[in-house]
């Protein structure tokens, strides 16, 4: 016998369902790199990437393997490696909106801003959004260094190998470019997409 208290859900609401969690009429697809260099950095970035799922208006698509850097422009030795991973979202907030969130998903870490490249518990770095291509000083798209740096490179290829980096072309091609020297796939390691 069926329940009868158990009605079938009608399509029209299911629809709404659905878009509401689309959130997202019309999203944008951004590109997030994460790095860590402080504390138990896989958890804190495992911890990131649960952060921006939590975002309203937020949606986690892909999330890549992890890498092992060593810090950059500091003395050999001087400061722990990095993790870095990036992450494929879609969002319906604007770029500053997106900013806002990183910076307080840092902020949720005790990110320190010291000293320009000093170590951090975990850095959130817009990468690109979009086709966006500004040169506004408070966020900058896409991220000024980006198409030189192999440990965002390398990580955003894996998961997009047809990626364009706007402005610059083919992500697979600057990467060819810079080479994936002092980046380390960790293989052993594992970041998990929000569920």
């Amino acid at each position: 016998m069926s329940d009868p208290t158990v009605q079938p859900v009608p399509t029209a609401v299911v629809e709404q369902v659905d878009a509401a969690d689309i959130t997202l009429s019309n999203p944008k697809r951004a590109v997030i790199a994460l790095g860590a260099n402080l504390g138990n950095r896989l958890e804190t970035i495992q911890g990131a990437i649960d952060a921006l799922e939590d975002t309203p208006g937020v949606r986690v698509k892909a999330v890549s393997p992890v890498y092992e850097t060593e810090p950059w422009g500091v003395e050999p030795g001087s400061q722990p490696s990095y993790f870095n991973a990036v992450v494929l979202v879609k969002t319906t907030l604007p770029p500053s909106s997106l900013l806002e969130r990183g910076q307080a998903i840092e902020e949720a870490f005790d990110r320190v801003r010291e000293e320009r490249w000093g170590p951090r518990t975990i850095d959130v770095d817009i990468v690109a959004y979009a086709e966006v291509i500004s040169d506004d000083p408070v966020l900058t798209l896409p991220h000024p260094r980006a198409h030189e740096r192999a440990f965002v490179l390398a990580p955003w290829h894996d998961v997009e190998p047809e990626a364009q980096l706007p402005g610059r072309g083919p992500v697979a091609e600057l990467l060819d470019g810079v080479g994936r020297t002092g980046v380390a796939p960790r293989v052993d390691l594992e970041l998990r997409l929000p569920e």
